[in-house]
């Protein structure tokens, strides 16, 4: 079976052909259906398939575009990272334990997806406790990019990029506490939102076996991910919102509109690469052709501030306080181990791995001094956004590399142009939007020379996700956007 003329358009293009009864909802599932059971032997993105109910849910869909009913999602088929529960399926995270694990209720985002009329097909693999810029683990294998087969799609919601970027539907979910949106979406070619800390209920995107809290995890969000930039706000608008269990949260529903509705009325502060990390040729070139391409259509754009906050301050401060909070799951050897490591450590080792042990360690006390700083890093850019709507800057060092499983992720390295940095360094660019909560939009702008996914994320001011949504779509309209891979474009 063929590509058809549905598989690469956009959710928005979707719902306007099935108001005009150019297709059904049930042709859209089965279109995109179809192509995950032609391609999908070779990604391994949908990792696990619920195309029964799915198809039910697009007849319910066509019964109710026929009776006149509108709702956001009405018909459109999408995927979910399998980190959210959806009744009745397996919610693993890749723990080879919790592989029979079947949550009895939809996390609240699902529910607000089903509620909205969308489709869900299928859930989209995902690395060990969501740990990884990999996609993979020992219940369902391994994910791969399909733009080049030997490479990552990026992690942890790798599964849900690899989806969109081979035509799975037009949409996914998925999270973000290390760039585990805006990452796989950079690999991948495709658009990611990660909102503002706390705008997106997370209820029910739960380690199993655990019960489905109203509950923020610190650092950690859920979002959007799609081909096109106007489509992250279709879907963003359908999940966000406070939990009804949950009191004093409805300042999250009111979020504004962006500061400007043109392309050159933005003032964007660009940055392309760092010593803390610095980006590789092709990621600097892509970004150094945006920038040029936003001044050629008058854009106001500077390449240094004052206002900026320390990035090398901000990565250290932004690697303890991550870790301390992804420690509350070591095992105790693991514990002990960073305790003994920790206390060897020369004071005047600032390095980010360095910090990184010290955080799995972290005291409540010396926890709260962090959070302290974090406080005053949110005063920082509070400042910087009032002279700049919005600051552009890189998502990772380098195209999607190889695969790379060895165990200890500490040992990994990370090849930037022919020189090694450590790979859990990578966390600094994504740490950028992440350690102060605030919405990051990732775009892709273009092609490597060897034809791998390049892109940038938009870091937009607090609670304001709708500026640099809109300046994502802005760019996408005068520059471009998704680019099937060509092996998967059929």
């Amino acid at each position: 079976m063929a590509k058809s003329e549905w598989s690469f358009k956009t959710a928005a293009e979707c719902s306007a052909a099935l108001a005009a009864k150019k297709v059904s909802a049930v042709e859209l599932a089965q279109d995109a259906i179809a192509r995950i059971e032609r391609h999908d032997a070779k990604i391994n993105a949908v990792c696990v398939r619920d195309f029964d109910r799915g198809l039910a849910a697009a007849r319910a869909a066509d019964a109710a575009l026929a009776h006149g009913e509108t709702k956001p999602l009405l018909g459109l088929p999408m995927t979910v990272k399998e980190s959210y529960n959806v009744a009745g399926l397996p919610t693993t995270w890749g723990f080879p334990p919790q592989k029979d694990f079947r949550p009895t209720e939809d996390a609240l985002s699902i529910a607000r997806v089903k509620d909205a009329g969308g489709v869900i097909l299928g859930k989209t693999n995902v690395p060990v406790a969501l740990g990884d810029w990999q996609s993979y683990n020992d219940i369902y294998g391994t994910t791969n990019n399909p733009y080049d087969l030997g490479r990552t799609p990026g992690g942890s919601s790798g599964g849900s990029a690899a989806a969109l970027a081979a035509g799975y539907g037009p949409l996914s979910l998925g999270s973000d506490i290390g760039g585990s949106l805006r990452v796989p979406a950079f690999h991948c070619g495709v658009f990611a939102h990660k909102p503002t800390f706390g705008l997106v209920a997370p209820r029910g995107h739960t380690p199993p076996p655990f019960p489905p809290l109203p509950v923020d995890r610190d650092l950690s969000v859920i979002g959007p991910m799609a081909r096109s930039a106007s489509d992250l706000s279709l879907l963003l608008d359908v999940i966000a919102g406070p939990d009804p269990l949950e009191a004093g949260v409805a300042y999250r529903l009111a979020l504004p509109s962006s500061r400007h509705g043109a392309l050159k009325d933005f003032r964007v502060l660009l940055i392309d690469t760092d010593r803390v990390l610095p980006t590789s040729v092709s990621v600097h070139t892509g970004i150094e052709n945006l920038a040029g391409n936003l001044g050629k259509a008058g854009v106001t754009v500077a390449r240094e501030s004052p206002l900026l906050p320390d990035f090398a301050a901000s990565s250290r401060l932004y690697m303890r306080i991550l870790l301390s909070f992804l420690s509350a799951s070591f095992p105790p050897d693991v514990i002990a181990g960073a305790q003994a490591g920790a206390a060897m450590l020369p004071p005047d080792n600032n390095s980010l791995a360095a910090e990184r042990l010290r955080g799995i360690v972290l005291s409540h006390r010396d926890w709260l001094f962090a959070d302290g700083g974090r406080a005053r890093l949110r005063a920082q850019w509070r400042e910087l956004f009032k002279s700049f709507d919005v600051v552009i800057c890189p998502i990772m060092p380098t195209p999607a590399y190889p695969h790379d499983h060895s165990p200890d992720q500490e040992k990994r390295h990370i090849d930037i142009d022919g020189r090694n940095y450590p790979y859990l360094d990578q966390l600094a660019w994504p740490g950028i939007a992440t350690l102060p909560g605030l919405p990051a939009t990732a775009i892709p702008i273009g092609l490597s020379p060897e034809g791998l996914p390049i892109g940038v994320q938009i870091v937009g001011p607090w609670l304001e996700d709708r500026t640099p949504l809109k300046l994502a779509e802005l760019i996408e309209r005068e520059f471009g956007g998704f680019v099937p891979p060509p092996m998967f474009d059929d």
